[in-house]
């Protein structure tokens, strides 16, 4: 019973990291901001680090099974 939920959590953390880093690498290709009013020497090393994080916390998530 208790699998869902950590199956689940990691689905979505690792769903949410991949896209995360996909969308934030192809705007720092572009030269598209990041984010809105930000910039892109603080913008785009954090959300490559927290995509990394939510890929390891999925990672974790699903290891724990």
């Amino acid at each position: 019973m208790e699998s869902g939920p950590a199956i689940f959590a990691g689905a979505v953390f690792l769903l949410f990291g991949a896209a995360l880093l996909a969308w934030t690498g192809a705007r720092a290709l572009l030269g598209a901001p990041v984010a809105e009013g930000v910039r892109p020497v603080v913008a785009v090393p954090l959300a490559l680090l927290v995509g990394g994080a939510s890929l390891a916390l999925g990672a974790w998530c699903l290891a724990r099974l």
